[in-house]
């Protein structure tokens, strides 16, 4: 398998646990998940990025991710495969769902990356509104573990197998 990388920002710690609860399904080592906020480690040293922020008010990714995706559009991404997910709120910011993963997504249209897992179908789902949903699918990974916690695992596990028939 490719080396992957999973960079998550998490506020509430749902994020953290969605990017280590993915990297114990792929066999991910600890010193290849990244806090963005501490992380030093390059993106460049992987093959496959799995990013991962939580959406908090109006859709905004978090805090830490602003300055991250401006230092990934600097990169040339190509050749890389970029998978996506986010925590939402889909009960309490139903017009909004999962908005920052869909901000990640079109900052990073431009450098040279390949999307993987970025046809999640919106079935299943109780939300209004989303930029993370592109084509009438999400362009990745949405997750609400405030609300549905008992769907997370099995999410994961769906979305993980689709990815890994792209890597």
């Amino acid at each position: 398998m490719k080396k992957i990388g999973i960079y998550y920002g998490t506020s509430s710690g749902n994020t953290e646990e969605a990017a280590q609860l993915i990297a114990q399904k792929l066999g991910v080592a600890s010193e290849d998940i990244h806090d963005i906020y501490k992380s030093k480690v390059s993106p460049l040293d992987y093959e496959v990025l799995l990013l991962g922020s939580s959406s908090t008010g109006a859709g905004d990714m978090q805090d830490d991710w602003e300055t991250f995706l401006e230092s990934l559009q600097k990169l040339d991404l190509t050749g890389k495969k970029v998978g996506l997910f986010s925590c939402g709120d889909a009960a309490t910011f139903s017009d909004t769902f999962c908005g920052a993963m869909g901000k990640i997504y079109e900052g990073l249209k431009g450098t040279g990356c390949t999307f993987i897992g970025a046809d999640v179908s919106t079935d299943g789902y109780t939300f209004d509104d989303s930029e993370a949903v592109v084509n009438d699918v999400f362009v990745g990974l949405p997750l609400d573990p405030d609300n549905e916690s008992d769907l997370t695992e099995s999410r994961i596990d769906a979305w993980l197998e689709k990815i890994k028939t792209e890597i």
